[in-house]
């Protein structure tokens, strides 16, 4: 399976609204619950009505478009990672999968998925 390297740095962020959220960004994860309003966003284009905010986020994308019916593809990723004491956040799109590795364990787990059989493009 490859697995894209996007070299952008990401941020987490929890806002009031998307008003000032850039559509027009190459990347703009939003989530919306009846508590909150989520983003993920590179982190030059965090907006200014943040509630909080985590930064110094890196990016994997499944390449590819994945199936429904395929089964544990960021099960694997994601227990790889537990197993090495690396935390990730997850978004699914309707295509394929994104992962959020914190900055810090960025070169761990590019090695750790490289030696596990999974190739990085």
């Amino acid at each position: 399976m490859n697995i894209q390297k996007i070299n952008d740095a990401f941020s987490i962020c929890k806002v009031t609204d998307y008003s000032q959220v850039d559509f027009t960004d190459d990347y703009c994860f939003i989530g919306k619950t009846d508590e909150e309003y989520s983003l993920v966003c590179k982190t030059d284009s965090v907006p200014n009505n943040v509630i909080c905010c985590d930064n110094g986020w890196k990016a994997f994308r499944i390449k590819g478009e994945l199936d429904f019916s395929l089964v544990g593809v960021l099960s694997r990723i994601s227990v790889l990672m537990a197993d090495n004491c690396i935390s990730i956040f997850a978004v699914s799109t309707y295509n394929t999968d994104y992962f959020f590795i914190r900055q810090k364990d960025y070169s761990k787990a590019i090695h750790l998925l490289s030696v596990n059989g999974y190739e990085i493009v």
